[in-house]
């Protein structure tokens, strides 16, 4: 049997619309069932704290929102599951005229989102999605578990990229990695993120990542010694000779790799680096780069791996480690130290067919989870060459003349925004009656944008420790209309 073509995005096959939670789909049931699913509904996809204790974030999963909404469809095996769910009575869940409605559903909401590389802030949307309230219910757990690792991912590896301070970052991560899938969408992410190659290679087939690699330590053992090791791979591969040289003794692993660095050199090739994988990397890393010098291969690099993250690559920096080229691997691709971003999905405006949008808040106990109304859209203002702000307003109310934004969290904390400052509105179309309208940038502008984003922020975000809180408010306007619907939903007068 033939083989059936993929989808030209990738060669990886999209995701079913099953991808969801059972929640999604009882309520999307009952929707139907009661005849409010054609009520339009709009909701945000957000998330309220950085992770990593960060001073910002990388928005990343664009591309595969895309992808997912394009091949958006339950199919008959889909639905075929879906007949055969009981309720607790041990009957059908779903009734068959719902199944039928399934099956002829096709997209029709309009979504807007935050281009992939925009450096992000908690609270702001990075998708506004609109239209029926059963659509929009039905998106959110796969929105949700694209956007929330990849961006993950993506700010893990500015924060490394940040540490090394424009060295090469490598991410090694594929072993390691939380499955198939979250191999490549980490891959894709810790690119767009900064780093500089991966090890993954169907990744590197997929995206267009450079891929780089060498040998394992099993190769030196599969010899009968060190030094035998090195010239076979150099007879194998003179034009990619990086060597691991810890395997037995790492100072005399450096030396005799510059044994067959000279053979190299006499056959008109260069060895590229060395490879440390352990023991005390800063001391390891000085040393290698006196016998390297020494030997006439001043231009040798040497690269570093085991377990590192930017707090230990900031250590190895500050000891003067002499390391050109960083390997990340497990505690860039599994967001080792938080694995989740934790970003959240509401409802904040519904309205029935040609009626006035009734706005809506979510209310709780902590301040954090108060929810924001409206139809949301971000500015972000920029003077002298610097963002100083990003203002959430309501693209029905607009701006207010004096250009006023409050934080939702502390009322007493403003900033106004100078008239002469520029500003642009982040949230783009991606969706309009449910056709892709935008056009996805190569990966490697993608990159680059995030790269230019980062430059564009005060240095105090990308502090590791307490980092500059980047000013994010809401519109006063929207503020006074957030305050307003708090004070109803609490029973109140306002």
């Amino acid at each position: 049997m033939p083989v059936p073509p993929l989808n030209p995005m990738s060669e990886r096959p999209p995701p079913t619309a099953l991808l969801t939670d059972l929640y999604q789909l009882t309520m999307a049931c009952a929707y139907w069932k009661s005849g409010t699913h054609t009520k339009e509904a709009v909701f945000h996809l957000f998330f309220r704290k950085h992770p990593f204790q960060s001073g910002f974030s990388i928005n990343c999963g664009l591309e595969d929102v895309i992808r997912y909404l394009q091949n958006f469809e339950f199919s008959q095996s889909d639905l075929n599951y879906l007949a055969g769910l009981t309720g607790a009575d041990g009957r059908p869940l779903f009734e068959p005229g719902f199944l039928e409605y399934l099956k002829s559903l096709r997209l029709s909401v309009q979504i807007d989102g935050i281009p992939e590389g925009t450096v992000v802030f908690p609270n702001e949307p990075l998708l506004r999605i609109q239209g029926p309230i059963i659509e929009g219910q039905i998106l959110e757990t796969a929105l949700l578990n694209i956007v929330n690792f990849q961006t993950l991912i993506a700010t893990k590896a500015a924060r490394i990229g940040s540490a090394t301070r424009g060295d090469p970052v490598l991410e090694f991560g594929l072993r390691r990695a939380q499955g198939v899938d979250g191999a490549l969408a980490a891959s894709r992410a810790a690119y767009i993120g900064g780093c500089a190659a991966t090890s993954n290679v169907l990744a590197g087939k997929l995206f267009g990542i450079p891929v780089r690699g060498t040998h394992a330590h099993s190769w030196v053992m599969s010899f009968d010694d060190e030094l035998e090791a090195f010239k076979a791979y150099a007879l194998a591969l003179p034009n990619n000779c990086t060597f691991l040289v810890d395997t037995y003794d790492t100072l005399a692993g450096v030396r005799k790799a510059v044994e067959v660095g000279r053979w190299l050199r006499s056959q008109g090739h260069e060895m590229i680096g060395v490879r440390l994988d352990s023991g005390d990397l800063a001391y390891l890393s000085m040393e290698a780069r006196k016998i390297l010098d020494a030997a006439g291969f001043g231009s040798t690099q040497i690269v570093a791996s085991n377990d590192l993250d930017e707090q230990t690559i900031v250590s190895l920096r500050e000891q003067g480690a002499a390391i050109h080229v960083w390997g990340v691997g497990t505690r860039l691709v599994t967001g080792y130290d938080q694995p989740a971003l934790g970003g959240v999905y509401k409802l904040t405006a519904v309205r029935a067919p040609g009626r006035a949008w009734q706005y809506k808040v979510k209310l709780s106990e902590q301040a954090i989870k108060v929810s924001n109304p409206g139809i949301q859209q971000v500015r972000r203002f920029q003077k002298d060459n610097e963002y100083i702000g990003d203002m959430i307003y309501d693209v029905e109310i607009g701006v207010s003349d004096s250009q006023t934004m409050i934080d939702p969290l502390d009322p007493t904390r403003q900033k106004r925004i100078p008239k002469e400052a520029a500003g642009r509105d982040l949230l783009v179309p991606i969706l309009r009656d449910g056709k892709t309208v935008y056009s996805l940038p190569p990966l490697r502008q993608i990159r680059d944008l995030a790269q230019r984003e980062l430059a564009g922020f005060h240095p105090g975000i990308k502090r590791f420790l307490n980092p500059h809180e980047y000013p994010v408010g809401l519109e006063s306007r929207l503020m006074q209309l957030r305050t307003k619907l708090i004070l109803n939903a609490r029973g109140r007068k306002s």
